[in-house]
């Protein structure tokens, strides 16, 4: 597995605005010794940090999830590598299962070892990981190989002893959730009782225990009796951080359900939905394809939700349904490009999106390995390159723009010479500083504060790009 790990730290000035000259990198991998080449099997397909930050979890579409500690000095190293999931055949149905990892998520952590879901398109899977620094030797039935002793030279009983060892950190699944989804799985979501998940695939959400792996109770059916009627798919699901009988799910049409699951079993009747009417003046033959909804965050205090589609990004109140209280466009330059981007199918790209610790910047994907960040109070952003050319000791990540005309500077790049292949599909942020998780094809960027000479954080504000 090819995967490069690239940190560093963002350089935040203490002025009335943010400076965005973002990175000073303080781990990097030697550029030089890296082969550009990789296989479709390292290309990273979910990224996700556990609770406190300490871990950073990924997962590639080989099937592999690689874990990243966080070290004393601040870095991020490779803690723990293991084969979440292997390709399968549905002979039933004469189909592939790919062993792709679709999505990661952490368990909140009640023990020294830690938790986490991972899923491909039909299995979901709990994993355990945890620390031995020490082995049991003395055992009176075996001898030191593990194999059984001669019951008739046993003489004497002697006590197993503990002996120090060198560090193993070991990944064991604990339970297989299968067999419950007849179409693909796009998204899994913890609860916060930390007792039972949801899954969702295009048509159905079903509820899980942590305990229960036979069973599953189906909380969520827009499959119609005729097919033929099927007018929207479920793109993403997720549960309300703080309130248990609370989840919001999002479709292709754009819209965005609430389901409060105190009201009914089966929650088809949504307790709030949130949609934008579109102006049909302006609506074109591709205005319900980049209305979909491709991701959903609650907000930390769980006041806010978070829909990225094709071109923006919103903010909703929860008490506000008929239109989001704030929209940010993204890459508003591609409008002109729809026709090209459908040919080429990019227009079906599932962005992701993500809050930081205190809900006042958002940041999201682009194309040309850019993503963007939006600073909430001064409505401001910022856009950002994550490329293998900034990686290096010292340097500094400068803004970058994108220019619908002429290019104009040696920073800005013409919207038609843009990469439509490299993008940046997967993001998180640390739940608690400002660190951010980038993946990039088979790269991972990670960029962090820097601190003041005092040892402080300064404080991220957002200034935007020169005027065009």
């Amino acid at each position: 597995m090819k995967l490069r790990l690239f940190a560093g730290l963002v350089e935040l000035q203490p002025r009335p605005w943010f400076r965005p000259r973002m990175l000073s990198p303080v781990l990097c991998s030697d550029l030089a010794a890296l082969e550009p080449e990789y296989t479709e099997a390292d290309v990273i397909s979910t990224v996700e940090f556990n609770q406190t930050g300490e871990f950073l979890a990924t997962g590639d579409k080989g099937g592999r999830v690689v874990i990243f500690q966080r070290e004393p000095q601040g870095e991020y190293n490779v803690y723990s590598t293991f084969q979440s999931h292997e390709p399968e055949f549905d002979y039933l149905k004469s189909l592939e299962i790919e062993e792709k990892i679709n999505k990661i998520r952490w368990l909140p952590p009640h023990n020294p070892a830690h938790f986490l879901l991972s899923t491909n398109d039909k299995t979901i899977k709990l994993w355990k990981v945890s620390e031995r620094d020490k082995r049991a030797e003395g055992y009176n039935l075996r001898d030191e190989e593990g194999r059984l002793k001669d019951l008739s030279t046993i003489t004497t009983l002697q006590v197993p002893v503990l002996r120090p060892m060198d560090l193993l950190v070991e990944a064991s699944p604990r339970r297989v959730f299968a067999n419950a989804h007849a179409y693909h799985i796009n998204s899994i979501s913890v609860n916060s009782d930390c007792e039972t998940y949801l899954s969702a695939d295009d048509l159905r959400i079903n509820l899980w225990h942590l305990n229960i792996t036979d069973r599953s109770f189906n909380i969520v059916d827009l499959k119609p009796e005729n097919m033929e009627d099927l007018s929207e798919v479920i793109t993403v699901a997720e549960f309300h951080p703080h309130h248990c009988h609370l989840l919001a799910f999002s479709s292709s049409t754009g819209t965005t359900r609430l389901c409060d699951m105190r009201a009914q079993a089966l929650c088809d009747q949504h307790a709030k939905m949130f949609e934008e009417v579109v102006d049909p003046s302006r609506r074109s033959f591709f205005s319900e394809i980049v209305s979909s909804v491709s991701d959903v965050k609650f907000s930390h205090s769980g006041r806010y939700l978070l829909t990225r589609d094709y071109l923006t990004v919103k903010v909703w109140d929860l008490n506000m349904e008929n239109k989001p209280v704030e929209t940010y466009q993204v890459h508003d330059y591609l409008r002109t490009k729809l026709c090209s981007l459908y040919e080429s199918d990019c227009i079906f790209d599932k962005f992701e999106c993500a809050w930081n610790g205190t809900d006042s910047v958002i940041m999201t994907g682009a194309y040309n390995n850019y993503f963007r960040m939006f600073d909430r109070a001064s409505r401001r952003d910022v856009t950002l390159e994550a490329s293998r050319e900034v990686c290096k000791r010292r340097a500094v990540l400068q803004p970058r723009r994108v220019c619908v005309g002429k290019k104009r500077k040696d920073t800005d790049v013409s919207v038609d010479s843009l990469d439509f292949r490299k993008k940046i599909l997967h993001t998180a942020w640390h739940p608690k500083e400002n660190i951010i998780a980038i993946a990039a094809s088979n790269n991972l960027y990670i960029f962090q504060d820097r601190l003041t000479p005092n040892g402080h954080h300064n404080t991220p504000e957002i200034q935007s790009a020169p005027p065009k």
